[in-house]
């Protein structure tokens, strides 16, 4: 009788047992926060060829904001922001946008995704448009070349055309001051 005591006790214990750890596992990835830094094959890798007409009807001062084209990459380090006016996260990321734009040491340029463009125009209309230039991109064919996985993502393009630094999801202040500002202060500094 006893040995069937510890057996049906350890039939018990066994998958308590091995919850206990899946779910120890899986608290302490969720108190590691998010991850902004995916790794990307893109690294250090030319940016994918492209050339991606603007968004109609946008115009910056009077003048129509140009499309996006991978030469306008070569000679200034560039920012690419991948975004939609449909992503909560976009909206939420603006104003850190606004404020890279006024970064002389960078040029800012969106890629607008899988977008309604009367959407995204409203959508810049109404938070400011940080973007040098706008590449619209409705198939969504640009970002798969680019590697991405969703929208808001960011990547740093240095002055020979270089990808650098890729950053996933809204950009904040502590990315600013983290990797991706450290990021733009190398591409700034190199010849």
């Amino acid at each position: 009788m006893a040995a069937s005591k510890t057996s049906v006790t350890a039939m018990f214990l066994l998958p308590a047992s091995i919850f206990g750890v899946l779910a120890l596992l899986f608290v302490y990835s969720l108190s590691r926060g998010p991850s902004t830094t995916i790794p990307s094959t893109m690294i250090g890798k030319k940016a994918p060829e492209m050339a991606l007409a603007p968004l109609a009807g946008m115009t910056q001062n009077g003048v129509p904001v140009p499309g996006f084209n991978s030469a306008d990459l070569k000679g200034r380090v560039t920012i690419i922001n991948v975004f939609a006016s449909w992503c909560a996260p976009c909206r939420e990321e603006h104003p850190k946008l606004l404020d890279l734009a006024k970064d002389q040491r960078v040029r800012l340029v969106g890629i607008n995704y899988k977008d309604d463009p009367d959407n995204a125009r409203r959508f810049l209309g109404a938070l400011g448009n940080p973007f040098a230039s706008i590449g619209v991109d409705q198939a969504g064919r640009a970002a798969i070349d680019w590697g991405v996985y969703g929208v808001p993502e960011s990547f740093v393009v240095g002055r020979s055309g270089t990808i650098l630094f890729k950053h996933v999801g809204p950009l904040t202040d502590e990315a600013l001051k983290g990797a991706l500002g450290e990021a733009i202060t190398k591409a700034s500094e190199e010849n």
